[in-house]
């Protein structure tokens, strides 16, 4: 058993190290392989929680227009920049947001009915296009506005 089946931060401070010495017979290659797709797997991941964040918060915008508030304005403003950040390290990300939005807008719709106990969201599909959802000045009108 290797300090990665026991102790994660042990073998990768000590992977790097080899690395960095280019000690190739002693380097972990398969696990190495698999921490580096782990790391675009967690991109993606926060892709999709910031998306369904972003989606909770603007259902809750377009269905609670009485309740809107500053700390809801807030919450979209930080999740659009934090997703801004997260497509700037990682441009190739930039089409997964079309690919996570759909999966995104359902998990945040799920919350927004969790949170408000609205049950009447539309639940088929988003009901913005990605470039909306990540669109400074996109706030959407309650249904019928």
């Amino acid at each position: 058993m290797s300090d990665y089946d026991t102790d994660v931060l042990a073998w990768s401070e000590r992977q790097a190290e080899l690395l960095r010495r280019r000690a190739a017979n002693e380097i972990d290659w398969d696990n190495i392989a698999e921490e580096i797709e782990a790391v675009g797997r967690s991109q993606k991941r926060e892709l999709r929680n910031r998306l369904a964040r972003l989606c909770q918060h603007l259902l809750k915008w377009a269905y609670q227009p009485e309740l809107r508030s500053r700390s809801w304005r807030a919450t979209i403003v930080t999740q659009r920049h934090e997703l801004q950040s997260v497509l700037l390290d990682s441009p190739s990300l930039v089409p997964f947001v079309a690919e996570a939005l759909p999966t995104a807008y359902q998990t945040g719709r799920i919350w927004a009915e969790q949170e408000t106990g609205l049950m009447h969201m539309p639940e088929e599909s988003c009901p913005w296009a990605a470039a909306e959802v990540l669109a400074s000045d996109f706030y959407p009108g309650a249904p019928g506005e």
